[in-house]
């Protein structure tokens, strides 16, 4: 029978996951941007390219800022670092509000609520991870970061309602004010276990046998397997974005169907829903294994989008649904995949700066290979790149999936 203590301790598991859960898909505001650029006033003067440019840096700082964040994280713990994110994300926001100028919003929205993003989401999956046994690795963090997946689904038609009705500069002082609030509220909730705990797969907590895989980040930096990882995840991310990042207009010029709300909602939905139950699947046949199948699917889905043409049966709004939702979903797997991977391998110990390296392959692959393929497409007139460049990224990555080690079993881990 478990203790009450112990069932205790099990509730506020829980309570920290749906922290992070929480906390994420407030920092999905990051998704607003597309929203935000759409609205940009015409006597801003405001280039196509620079309605890009403050996006761009937020995920690339984003990304950056995972390496301190996590390293910070695993030092003074989540709570503090969480914090600093939500006010940093707020505090950008506002900043924004007071410009008009490409420069003032790559500051406010790119640079420091860049920083907030990577603070407060490198503070989320670190702690909810600890409190579970290593069966439900993947389960938890797929649930943690799902909510950065599904935020599109509100954040978008919440930023249009606030434009419409009361103009730029008031929503991002509202979502300023509004999402540092919610972050540092929720921070609130973020804990590590007290020492010695370990979950077992019966939820009951027992002392700690010392775990034989913590690896120091030199350790990883010195090791051919995390540059293996950072490839395939900077394939697996870049071939997703490079696609999500244009699907509407793929769609709308090969079919002439506007349907892009729609398919964003849907590739939200599957964004979100991915995560989770690749963190499942990963849990019960491997992590290896469901990238594989994650990527070779992802690889027939974009195939299949690439023949979608105006009169074929593939045109069909339910086809082009179910496609937006399973391109969703397998480029959400890999935020779940790859930290259930490095802590698998590298432990839990210094985690948090042990999968900010990793996530880097999210920012500089993901919003690289974006880019570029934007270029081809000012310079061709066609996404043909991009669709060819993706399938053989992820087929490659597949192939290299057999690669990935299998962790060593420590003692505590069979608890």
């Amino acid at each position: 029978m478990i203790s009450p203590q112990t069932l205790s301790l099990v509730h506020k598991g829980w309570r920290v996951a749906l922290a992070g859960f929480g906390i994420n898909l407030a920092l999905g505001v990051l998704y607003s941007w597309s929203i935000i650029s759409k609205n940009i006033p015409s006597d801003w003067h405001w280039s196509e390219a620079d309605r890009s440019l403050p996006y761009s840096a937020a995920c690339l700082v984003f990304s950056l800022m995972m390496v301190p964040a996590g390293r910070l994280q695993d030092k003074i713990g989540p709570r503090v670092v969480a914090m600093i994110g939500g006010i940093l994300v707020g505090a950008g926001l506002i900043v924004a509000s007071w410009s008009t100028t490409p420069l003032g919003y790559i500051i406010g929205f790119g640079i420091l609520a860049g920083t907030g993003f990577g603070f407060a989401y490198a503070s989320t999956t670190p702690p909810a991870v600890k409190w579970f046994p290593s069966s439900q690795t993947g389960m938890i963090a797929g649930l943690v970061v799902a909510g950065f997946g599904l935020s599109s689904v509100y954040v978008a038609p919440l930023a249009e309602n606030l434009i419409h009705l009361h103009g730029l500069p008031f929503t991002m002082i509202a979502f300023g004010i509004g999402f540092m609030t919610v972050i540092v509220t929720l921070s609130q909730l973020l804990k590590i276990p007290p020492a010695g705990y370990h979950s077992s797969s019966t939820g009951a907590a027992t002392q700690s046998i010392p775990v034989s895989n913590d690896k120091t980040p030199l350790q990883v930096l010195q090791s051919g397997q995390f540059y293996l990882l950072w490839f395939l995840f900077a394939c697996c991310a870049g071939a997703g974005l490079m696609i999500i990042s244009k699907l509407a207009k793929m769609v709308d010029l090969q079919t002439g169907m506007k349907l892009g709300f729609l398919l964003v909602a849907c590739l939200a939905v599957g964004n979100g829903g991915g995560r989770i139950l690749a963190g499942w699947l990963s849990d019960q046949i491997g992590r290896a294994r469901t990238l594989f199948i994650c990527a070779v699917t992802q690889a027939l889905c974009i195939l299949l989008l690439s023949q979608v043409h105006q009169g074929s049966s593939l045109a069909a709004t339910p086809v082009l649904i179910l496609l937006s939702a399973l391109i969703g979903a397998n480029y959400g797997a890999n935020l779940a995949l790859f930290p259930a991977i490095a802590k698998d391998l590298y432990g839990l110990k210094n985690f948090g700066m042990n999968y900010g390296l990793l996530f880097t392959a999210w920012g500089i692959g993901g919003f690289g290979l974006s880019l570029l393929a934007g270029h081809v497409y000012d310079t061709t007139k066609s996404f043909s790149f991009a669709y060819n460049t993706a399938s053989i990224l992820l087929l490659i990555a597949a192939g290299m999936s057999f690669f990935i080690k299998k962790p060593v079993k420590s003692l505590s881990s069979l608890l």
